[in-house]
């Protein structure tokens, strides 16, 4: 159980780090334009907007890293843990506030990554 937990917390960093790069870098481009559902002019209008919400998932992202890789292995899985609930909370809102499926594409892989690391560390 904790090489699956392991790799689902990388999986979820990974998507994080992901989504900085769209959000911080690709954000007026078609690839992200149609990640996101929006249009030139919006992407061009809200771009520094949206550089800022990437910064964010970016911190996200190092946290589960930080938590990942942490000598000292209880404060590892809290971190781990923490990071994993302000990902699955930031779903839940940004799945009612902006788009439906982020609850499908970051809720669920965090919410898999939070049963996975809370029944590795029982």
């Amino acid at each position: 159980m904790m090489i699956m937990s392991t790799v689902l917390v990388a999986l979820v960093a990974i998507e994080h780090v992901y989504i900085l790069v769209l959000e911080m870098f690709m954000w007026t481009t078609p690839r992200a334009q149609k990640a996101f559902g929006t249009s030139k002019q919006f992407a061009q209008d809200t771009k520094s907007l949206a550089a800022n919400q990437g910064l964010y998932n970016g911190f996200l992202a190092a946290g589960l890293f930080w938590g990942l890789f942490h000598p000292n292995d209880m404060f590892g899985y809290q971190l781990q843990l923490f990071f994993l609930i302000c990902v699955g909370v930031a779903a839940i809102y940004g799945s009612i506030t902006a788009k439906k499926s982020i609850l499908f594409v970051q809720g669920v892989p965090a919410f898999a990554a939070i049963l996975a690391v809370v029944l590795a560390n029982l």
